[in-house]
């Protein structure tokens, strides 16, 4: 648990410093809690999450590196491989493809690319994979622009 700590402690450090360098991705850890961090990404430009600013929750096992965070979307989002009521995430790296070598970070990052490329063939959320696989392209990028403005884009007035 101390080496976790410690590796935990490093990259917030890390993200501390490099706040200006990557503006797409806010990591902010908890005050109580070195566990628990939440990260506000956004949208890539070009899809339709574009403008949008999603929330992430990031739960950090006790073995981190060695196992990988556990990371949800807080904020609603249509999307074929993020599942539409718990913001589950199926992400090759979160599970069998883990490495040490990634930080909170770099998953945020490749988070933001699996929203740019989704991948409907292992789909948590089967009507928008359904759209994807059948071709209907425009349909998905409708309904995943429409659940953006709803959810993820500040609302005016």
């Amino acid at each position: 648990m101390q080496a976790s700590r410690a590796r935990l402690f490093k990259e917030y450090k890390e993200v501390q410093r490099e706040k200006a360098a990557d503006p797409d991705i806010q990591l902010v850890c908890d005050d109580s809690n070195i566990f628990k961090w939440t990260a506000l990404i956004k949208g890539p430009s070009e899809t339709p999450y574009e403008g949008g600013v999603f929330q992430l929750a990031f739960a950090v096992p006790e073995q981190y590196p060695l196992q990988p965070p556990q990371v949800r979307f807080l904020t609603k989002i249509f999307h074929p491989n993020v599942h539409f009521k718990t913001g589950e995430i199926c992400l090759d790296i979160l599970k069998n493809a883990w490495s040490p070598a990634w930080t909170l970070q770099s998953v945020c990052r490749a988070i933001i690319a699996l929203m740019a490329h989704p991948e409907p063939d292992s789909p948590l959320n089967c009507d928008s994979g359904n759209l994807l696989r059948s071709g209907d392209l425009r349909g998905y990028q409708s309904m995943a622009r429409m659940y953006t403005r709803l959810a993820a884009m500040p609302k005016k007035g």
